[in-house]
């Protein structure tokens, strides 16, 4: 009896070779993140950012690579396994069905648009990550190559791939809209994507009837101007910036910088009493010394944080306005005991003492 379509899929026992990179690949930026930091369980968006999150003000200011990267990122442990193991899952039977190019290239895609439509939606609202847009492109285009070799396959196994694909992607949609936290926009945008390049890349095998390529025909016109109208939307409906993510990188890193600056200066100064008390120093010395090395570092830093920007939407405009009042203050005040200093009268020593 001759096999099925699926059957001869199926009979592959091991997962393809870019199913299990993507899937090591997830794993491996998790393992790299714990290192750097991340929590196991939940990681908080801090170091998210760092690593390449989906963020409006930072995906907005001109980093667009966050649109792949946030592909890779995952907020925990359970996160990454639910994602994995529906990578898996789907993965092992689409890139057999359209081969390891086409497959990679579904993915890809439908990961960054995806997040594309994330960042549409949730503007500056959230920080979003993971591979969950691209795998819903996986299952997308496991539905239409499902439907186009429909005449291939046993009834029973059309309705348990084609009906299974739908009532997951439909389910996990709908708990997306219960459960708080789950990124909606990326998982209907991934499925969207999924669908239209899967009609795109659909390998010529399938629709080997003159029906099937005619219905291709005009599915595939369908599905390539509903994918020009959705992109042109959603360029158009990019979200503005709360604020620039440069500005923001550029206050926490000064303030970073004021604090390694404070501790310096605190030594230095403890030093330059220590050899005051021990007569080893001037006066004048002494407020040469706090002028150079305490006074002016401070200074200094209260300059380079008054450059930046003190836009109220900042984050850390707070923290920036409250790091510039205390530069200024320990400035002041350390020029003000150099002034004291200079101002002690000498004191030559007694004849004989």
């Amino acid at each position: 009896m001759e096999q099925s379509l699926f059957t001869r899929i199926a009979l592959h026992a091991s997962v393809p070779l870019v199913t299990r990179i993507l899937i090591f690949l997830n794993m491996l930026v998790f393992v790299l993140m714990l290192l750097g930091g991340a929590g196991f369980w939940h990681s908080p968006n801090t170091v998210q950012l760092v690593w390449g999150a989906n963020f409006a003000p930072a995906t907005a200011d001109g980093q667009w690579w966050r649109l792949g990267s946030a592909m890779f990122l995952h907020f925990g442990a359970l996160h990454l396994g639910m994602n994995m193991l529906a990578l898996w899952d789907g993965g092992k039977l689409v890139e057999r069905m359209f081969g390891a190019y086409r497959f990679l290239v579904i993915y890809l895609i439908s990961g960054v648009v995806g997040n594309l439509l994330s960042l549409v939606i949730q503007g500056n609202d959230a920080v979003s990550g993971g591979a969950s847009g691209a795998v819903f492109g996986i299952y997308g285009a496991l539905m239409v190559y499902v439907w186009f070799a429909r005449h291939q396959m046993q009834q029973v196994e059309f309705r348990w791939l084609f009906l299974g694909a739908l009532a997951f992607s439909a389910l996990t949609i709908a708990m997306g809209y219960i459960v708080p936290g789950i990124d909606n926009s990326a998982h209907i945008g991934g499925f969207a994507t999924g669908i239209v390049v899967a009609v795109m890349l659909l390998p010529a095998t399938v629709t080997s009837h003159q029906a099937l390529r005619h219905e291709l025909h005009w599915v595939q016109w369908i599905a390539g101007a509903a994918w020009v109208i959705a992109t042109f939307w959603m360029l158009a409906h990019l979200p503005t910036p709360k604020y620039r993510w440069q500005q923001e990188l550029a206050i926490q890193k000064q303030v970073q910088k004021l604090s390694l600056v404070d501790q310096q200066a605190q030594r230095k100064w403890q030093r330059i009493v220590l050899e005051g008390q021990e007569g080893n120093v001037s006066f004048d010395d002494m407020a040469s010394q706090i002028d150079a090395q305490v006074a002016t570092p401070y200074e200094e830093s209260f300059e380079k944080l008054s450059s930046l920007s003190d836009d109220p939407k900042l984050p850390s405009a707070a923290l920036l306005e409250q790091a510039k009042a205390y530069a200024l203050k320990r400035s002041e005040a350390s020029k003000a005991a150099a002034e004291r200093l200079r101002n002690i009268p000498f004191m030559p020593e007694k004849p004989g003492s």
